[in-house]
């Protein structure tokens, strides 16, 4: 598929309206425009997360495509239900399944958890926590979008697999958990 973008000033939403993808207009605060909006801060955040790891090849790799479900996602859900077009994207069960494939190849490196792990270590296991936050605030707007229309119901299992992975990622990036920062419960009291 090709894809050629001419204008990037459109104007079309000047009036704080924006379309779907297909073609019907929605005001920019609709729950269909949060969802995807969070999408789009996701895929920043992952996008940052991958510069931070550019020299592990592995990582970026996945990292590289992740960032490309996170658009087919935003082409998935851009388009309702009731009225979407023929051919549109619609993601598939098969990607829950290779991302739990990754979450289980890099968890399988890990020492079993003795505490909660607080977010931080190194500089990207730091980036993957802010991915994971990321990623459960996105699951947020789209659960939020479901409870009113219809969705695609494998973008929800992603989402949620996702900031699974995103948290043995930090583990990897942390010498497989052994850098990780543990909640020490009461540690701030006199």
């Amino acid at each position: 598929m090709s894809i050629r973008i001419d204008r990037v000033v459109t104007r079309g939403g000047d009036t704080g309206q924006t379309s779907l993808g297909d073609g019907s207009r929605v005001f920019k605060h609709s729950a269909r425009i949060e969802a995807i909006g969070a999408l789009d801060e996701l895929n920043a955040t992952v996008g940052l997360l991958r510069a931070h790891c550019m020299d592990d090849a592995r990582a970026s790799a996945v990292l590289m495509t992740l960032q490309n479900l996170l658009f087919d996602m935003g082409a998935d859900i851009c388009q309702p239900e009731p009225t979407r077009r023929e051919g549109a994207m619609h993601v598939a069960q098969e990607h829950v399944l290779w991302l739990e494939e990754r979450i289980e190849s890099l968890q399988s490196a890990q020492l079993p958890l003795t505490s909660f792990v607080l977010p931080g270590g190194s500089l990207p296991a730091a980036w993957a926590h802010k991915a994971r936050t990321q990623t459960r605030a996105t699951e947020r707007r789209f659960v939020e979008l479901a409870q009113t229309e219809q969705i695609n119901p494998v973008l929800l299992k992603i989402l949620n697999r996702l900031s699974d992975y995103f948290f043995v990622l930090s583990r990897y990036f942390n010498n497989n958990g052994q850098a990780d920062v543990l909640w020490v419960p009461g540690k701030n009291r006199k």
